[in-house]
């Protein structure tokens, strides 16, 4: 459901000591740069330099998927994405008409230059790669990834990563799931990379791959809805020991960073990011810890 009503925690947030509680809360990566917390008013909607003036302007990819998004239409609010989006947007103080949806390529939003959205949330999970290019927000989501295939085959029957290094392993480009195949599994052949996890279904389904890697929601999602016959075989170990997270992309140095992150964290300190996260990820369950 959108929520149209505008909490004070924001002005909360931004106070020096809540800002402090926040940070410690939404356990940022280690080499996180430090980031001044904005005044309050600097984040009323008429003061922030929006792509639209007055409307918030948000990227996902096309299509968007479950369970992010819901019926492939983000503007819906549903999904845990779409969601989390719009209870953003509501934190800063923009009503749900006042954001705007746009499509953006993955590998688009996070390549250098001018973005025409103000913030973009799609599973991006922050590297210091990407920081190169883009600002990431406070995370709103700790993810890990995960292996499935299809009932009957070797890939789903492994138990050890030693196993999966011998079968065909597939991921869409540019993301942390072909990173978890060549940093975590380092299989024997160059996996398969694809535009989009359409494409790296199909060639699941098809015998293109033996096994496809995936963020653990989709793995579960994928599962259960979507290929009958496959199942998780497991998930990967985080590469560093720190955890893997999702992050708002927003345009290098842009000045709307740290408000996003400032509602952001308030959105975790409150309950929100619980709150929404069991609601739309109810599903995502433990899966044996591959090694």
């Amino acid at each position: 459901m959108l929520r149209s009503h505008r909490t004070n925690g924001l002005l909360g947030v931004l106070t020096a000591g809540a800002v402090a509680v926040a940070l410690a809360g939404c356990s940022p990566q280690a080499d996180d740069p430090p980031v001044d917390p904005p005044t309050a008013d600097a984040c009323e909607p008429q003061r922030l330099e929006t792509v639209v003036p007055g409307t918030l302007t948000v990227g996902t990819d096309q299509p968007a998927y479950p369970p992010w998004f819901v019926d492939d239409a983000p503007e819906n609010g549903s999904g845990f994405e779409g969601a989390v989006a719009y209870a953003v947007a509501n934190q800063l103080g923009y009503e749900p008409d006042k954001v705007a949806w746009v499509r953006v390529p993955f590998a688009t939003a996070i390549a250098p230059g001018p973005k025409e959205f103000d913030v973009d949330i799609n599973q991006f999970s922050i590297t210091e790669e990407r920081r190169a290019a883009v600002d990431f927000s406070s995370p709103y989501y700790d993810v890990t990834q995960a292996v499935i295939a299809l009932e009957g085959t070797p890939a789903a029957a492994a138990t050890t990563l030693a196993e999966l290094r011998e079968v065909k392993l597939g991921a869409q480009v540019g993301t942390t799931s072909y990173r978890a195949i060549t940093e975590v599994i380092a299989p024997t052949a160059e996996p398969a990379v694809f535009n989009n996890n359409d494409d790296a279904k199909a060639a699941l389904r098809n015998g293109t791959i033996d096994a496809l890697v995936l963020d653990l929601p989709t793995a579960f999602y994928v599962t259960a809805a979507e290929i009958d016959d496959a199942t998780i075989v497991g998930q990967l170990a985080q590469p560093s020991g720190q955890p893997e997270q999702f992050g708002l992309v927003l345009d290098k140095g842009s000045s709307l960073t740290a408000c996003v992150s400032a509602a952001v964290d308030e959105l975790r300190g409150n309950g929100t990011l619980d709150s929404l996260q069991a609601e739309w990820l109810a599903d995502v369950a433990g899966a044996p810890v591959l090694s």
